[in-house]
């Protein structure tokens, strides 16, 4: 079939925008369709932690990302009394060499997204372009969309992805079920400016406040969000009022010092997609995966979604490597996700309990625990293009030194598969297989100790291959095991047997 397209992204939120920005650094045509006619004005998700600013790092505008993100520095869990029962810093830099929590407003950070888009001759976004079908045809997929004008066209690609929200029109269409994680409950979220008036000392809070379960956010410059939990008896009408809005803030959004310029009520849910590749059509981000938002996951889960894809799409197109290994973005990312899903919904039955007696034995148990309610460290992905089933430290997110000069690893290596060795164990290869590395283009080989030693001792082993999203292929520690981790690099694998062996 001849495709207009390689990919057609469905949705232009953050998810899809950084999918068309990953698409064209990595030389795939790609059409965006947003059936807005602009960019989101409001905020949704508020929190990155580092594998996303890593992400982000990739398109390379780092510094205007910094620019319009501050660092957490604390975070606190707060009971009815007042009691801090948690108090955690984390203002600090992470091993994926950025800080591990930053919080942003999201139209700035779209805004960067598109407009890094914009400058990628290979994608486009288009808005106020409706998509009503996506058919499978042979060799791909036919997208029927409607312009704001009330022309169809049939766009021909190989792939799509549906990046369309949680109540995604493409995944009801192909007919996947969620799979339902904890109790749904109603919130007010409300976001604006707080001037002349102090807030929360904590950057986040978490508020187990049994008469009014709540959240507490600050933001880049004058910015906050709290998030309230509605009760039974309150008015819909009266609830979102300024003067209500101080009242169940406990006066901390006080009516003349905070101007809102968002209230929604929307609902803490925990859902994950039963399949997230029907054909040749992908989910991502919340078409995927919805999580309560008490560890801040929702969009960091769905830029790793399209981190984890792109890279696997480009290598098919490439021939590098056969369609079985789009299979291993669902294998890889669906557990990743689900673990997240679950422990936010589970740690929002925590926080959103209006039992006095169950908050009361809650708020014990975490004063003489505090670790249980820590942010949990992050699990490997599923099975797929790793050795994790044999090997725990592989299927795991590599660090990202920063190197003596101050330059982070990836602005080195790029999107590309890495081998970091001991010299002694890379100069025992088969001498094929050393010159397979140094002509191939998708892979970047490292030896010097300075580059390198970092990377060994984070994982214990004389060598470590990275995949293109920095998620470990595997560890080794004899020429045997490096030989076999590089001949498992689709790029390498793809060359002749005989041009690798012999020699």
């Amino acid at each position: 079939m001849k495709t207009d397209v390689d990919v057609v992204v469905i949705g232009g939120g953050p998810v899809g925008t950084t999918a068309l920005a990953l698409l064209g650094r990595a030389g795939l045509t790609a059409v965006g369709f947003e059936r807005e006619t602009a960019m989101w004005p409001t905020a949704r998700a508020v929190h990155f932690d580092g594998e996303t600013m890593r992400t982000l790092q990739s398109l390379g505008v780092a510094a205007r990302f910094q620019e319009v993100t501050i660092p957490m520095k604390d975070v606190e869990i707060i009971n009815e009394t007042g009691d801090v029962l948690v108090h955690a810093s984390t203002d600090r830099i992470g091993d994926q060499a950025w800080n591990d929590h930053l919080s942003f407003h999201q139209p700035d950070i779209e805004q960067l997204i598109c407009e890094v888009v914009e400058g990628t001759p290979e994608v486009d976004l288009r808005y106020g372009v409706t998509v009503t079908r996506v058919t499978s045809v042979d060799g791909g997929i036919e997208v029927t969309s409607v312009g704001d004008d009330g022309k169809e066209q049939i766009t021909r690609a190989r792939w799509a992805i549906a990046a369309d929200g949680a109540r995604s029109e493409i995944r009801r269409e192909l007919g996947i079920e969620t799979d339902k994680y904890g109790e749904d409950a109603q919130w007010l979220v409300v976001d604006g400016h707080l001037i002349d008036s102090p807030g929360y000392a904590a950057d986040m809070i978490q508020f187990g406040t049994h008469t009014r379960p709540a959240l507490w956010l600050r933001l880049p410059g004058t910015r906050v969000r709290m998030e309230f939990m509605l009760m039974s008896d309150d008015d819909p009408e009266e609830i979102v009022t300024p003067a209500a809005v101080e009242r169940i803030s406990r006066g901390v959004l006080p009516v003349g010092k905070f101007s809102a310029d968002r209230q929604a009520v929307y609902i803490f849910r925990g859902r994950i997609a039963q399949h997230w590749r029907k054909g040749n059509v992908f989910l991502a981000g919340d078409a995927a995966h919805q999580a309560p938002p008490l560890f801040g996951q929702g969009l960091c889960a769905g830029i790793r979604d399209v981190e984890n894809l792109v890279w696997k799409l480009d290598l098919v197109r490439r021939g590098l490597a056969d369609d079985a290994l789009l299979d291993t973005y669902e294998s890889e990312r669906k557990p990743h996700a689900t673990f997240w899903v679950e422990t936010a919904a589970n740690q929002a039955v925590v926080i959103q309990t209006i039992d006095p007696k169950v908050a009361e034995h809650r708020d014990e148990f975490i004063k003489t625990h505090p670790e249980a309610s820590a942010v949990p460290l992050a699990p490997a992905l599923g099975a797929g293009l790793h050795e994790g089933a044999n090997d725990p430290r592989a299927g795991r997110l590599g660090i990202q030194p920063i190197l003596d000069d101050g330059t982070r690893l990836d602005d080195m290596v790029g999107k590309h598969f890495l081998v970091a060795a001991d010299r002694a164990l890379y100069d025992a290869l088969p001498q094929g297989l050393k010159d397979a590395l140094d002509e191939d283009r998708d892979t970047v080989t490292l030896l010097d100790p300075a580059k390198v030693q970092q990377l060994l001792t984070s994982v214990q082993g004389n060598a470590v291959v990275y995949r293109p999203d920095h998620y470990i292929l595997g560890v080794g520690d004899t020429v045997a095991d490096l030989e076999r981790l590089v001949r498992e690099i689709p790029s390498i694998a793809h060359i002749a047997t005989t041009t690798v062996s012999t020699r």
